[in-house]
């Protein structure tokens, strides 16, 4: 008889709102509670308050690029998807972020879902794609400024050039040979599909 695979999910904060301060102390969190990440039990950072909140007082104070960085740390750390905001009041943009199927593809199937460095403000984490030999690349700049994020594939097991898909922009970005080195926004992030 198969056994089947527990289904659990656990909260590591407090209520989570639309403060860029809230959002850079998930990193930490998430990269805390990762070692004890296991198939079918995630840790929950808690809801997505994007769109209109606050019972449509008011929108998310989050900017756009900090936007997209909610929605990746929390895809490729495989955290519940909870909408906090108003579906019936969603906008084009925050449908957008809320539909991408490729980036949901990663929060939803990915697997050994790890951080790879957090220095001086400049974070990568990586996952792979199930059944595959792909791999699933977050790069965030935490910074007050525009920054530039460099992983050495090397790292994680990438010895040729491969094609680099920006799953945001759902288009093809290049090859990679050797380092992905993207340019990224204060408070930015990207998410890339190598192979």
């Amino acid at each position: 008889m198969r056994q089947q695979q527990p289904k659990c999910r656990w909260r590591i904060s407090d209520d989570f709102w639309d403060s860029w301060d809230a959002l850079f102390e998930q990193f930490g969190r998430l990269e805390r509670w990762n070692p004890y990440r296991i198939p079918g039990c995630w840790p929950d950072a808690d809801m997505l308050p994007l769109g209109v909140l606050q019972l449509g007082k008011r929108s998310t104070f989050f900017t756009p690029d900090e936007q997209q960085t909610l929605m990746t740390l929390w895809s490729i750390a495989r955290s519940p998807l909870i909408m906090g905001g108003d579906l019936r009041k969603l906008d084009g943009p925050t449908t957008a972020l809320l539909t991408n199927d490729e980036v949901l593809a990663v929060n939803q199937r990915s697997k050994d879902n790890r951080p790879l460095f957090n220095t001086g403000g400049l974070i990568a984490w990586h996952a792979r794609a199930p059944a595959s030999e792909a791999h699933y690349l977050a790069l965030f700049n935490t910074l007050e400024s525009k920054a530039t994020v460099s992983v050495d594939l090397a790292s994680i097991r990438v010895t040729r050039p491969v094609p680099v898909r920006d799953l945001w922009a759902r288009k093809a970005d290049g090859i990679a040979r050797d380092r992905l080195e993207r340019a990224l926004p204060a408070h930015g992030s990207a998410l890339y599909r190598l192979g």
